[in-house]
């Protein structure tokens, strides 16, 4: 077993052979863990007044700098969530809901159509329910937003625009947005502007104050920390109007008791990502191009979905379409032989039905259901591409003798 796998080493059974999911969960770091299971063993109550409490503050307040000093924000700026869900519903919900109540003429909110669901579900929530005007803002067949398209939407009517949400690195295509033009354009209309930056904050160098952007999400378990914990980073002065209704933690924008050994194991994978992320990302850039170069040699005829390898893209993504095939019986047929992958989000997973990152970016019913994604992590090793590509073409052939 070589040094990174047995840094990364997990209990018999609990891993597959190949784990090549990381978009949708990576595992969780060593000093994370070490670092959750020591808090748990602790008492208190961040709210509290007496010792434990204080204790569980310092506790919180310390990992609130931490990830503030990684992401370009003020200590002030981070906004403690339950993950990456809350925090974009937050923003996308609580944006329109503070500019309508300002001015009831701000219908329209403007997001990209290759976003997570929980941009796109909100967005049309609050179409459905609030009297919202969704904008779709068309992306090109790389899956990139080009700010002319944003500043044209803007433009039809800019007293209107209530807020606007772009994702900073799809999901599912691994492309890299170009958020910081974007938010500038935002800027020019003083238009709230948030992105999901839950792919992009284990593997890029992401900054609040860098883009301009009003708020960022970011969340701890793609990042190498517990499921369960994420943030909002919410510009000083931004007041969006609160999801949840409660004890007035975070800034009277998020109630609720924080959970302080999770913020904890947040901050520590937050902390020790940054530390690696430059080596990190060339070495997961090698791996996956590696990757492509696998599948390509074994299936010819796969596309290779988004851009081409090289700063468009996020470096640990590779997502194929290969024609002929379903891409739920490519996926089962991979998990069989030990090599975990994805069809697509995990939030949708199980669902028969057609990606809408690659139906947005132009491609028919077909190829957007035949498609793998296959997205590398902190302990992603050579073998684990090996693996793949010893055994897609076979498993691609099979898949489409079963579809015939």
């Amino acid at each position: 077993m070589s040094d990174r796998a047995a840094a990364h080493a997990s209990p018999a059974g609990s891993h597959p052979a190949s784990y090549l999911d990381h978009a949708a969960t990576t595992p969780l770091l060593p000093a994370a863990v070490a670092a959750m299971t020591e808090e748990l063993a602790q008492l208190g109550n961040a709210s509290s007044l007496h010792n434990a409490g204080r204790r569980a503050r310092r506790v919180v307040e310390e990992s609130r700098e931490l990830i503030a000093e990684t992401y370009g924000a003020r200590p002030s700026e981070v906004v403690f969530t339950s993950g990456g869900t809350e925090a974009d519903n937050l923003a996308v919900k609580g944006f329109y809901w503070a500019r309508r109540a300002a001015d009831p003429s701000r219908r329209r909110v403007l997001a990209s159509t290759v976003e997570h669901h929980a941009v796109l579900d909100s967005v049309h929530w609050l179409a459905e329910q609030q009297g919202a005007e969704a904008g779709w803002l068309p992306v090109d067949h790389s899956g990139v937003l080009s700010p002319d398209v944003l500043a044209d939407a803007i433009e039809l009517d800019p007293a209107s625009v209530a807020m606007i949400s772009v994702m900073w690195v799809n999901n599912e295509v691994g492309t890299v947005q170009p958020i910081a033009d974007l938010a500038a354009i935002a800027a020019e209309y003083q238009i709230p502007f948030h992105s999901d930056a839950v792919q992009a904050a284990g593997q890029l160098a992401v900054s609040l104050a860098e883009t301009g952007a009003t708020a960022l999400t970011i969340t701890a378990h793609k990042i190498g920390g517990p499921v369960g914990i994420g943030a909002l980073l919410l510009a000083k002065g931004e007041q969006p109007v609160p999801v949840l209704h409660g004890g007035g933690q975070e800034r009277d924008v998020r109630s609720g008791t924080l959970d302080v050994p999770a913020i904890r194991a947040f901050a520590v994978a937050v902390e020790t990502a940054a530390q690696h992320r430059s080596d990190e990302a060339k070495r997961l850039a090698a791996l996956r191009d590696d990757l492509i170069s696998q599948v390509f040699a074994a299936v010819p005829n796969a596309v290779l979905n988004g851009l081409p390898p090289g700063p468009g893209r996020l470096p640990g993504n590779a997502h194929f379409s290969f024609p002929g095939c379903e891409g739920d019986a490519l996926l089962m047929l991979l998990d069989a032989r030990g090599i975990a992958c994805s069809t697509g989000s995990a939030c949708t997973a199980g669902v028969a039905q057609p990606s809408h990152v690659l139906l947005a970016m132009g491609a028919d019913e077909s190829r957007a259901r035949g498609s793998l994604r296959f997205s590398l992590g902190h302990c992603s090793e050579q073998s684990d591409v090996d693996a793949l590509g010893a055994v897609i073409g076979e498993v691609v052939e099979r898949a489409r003798r079963a579809a015939r």
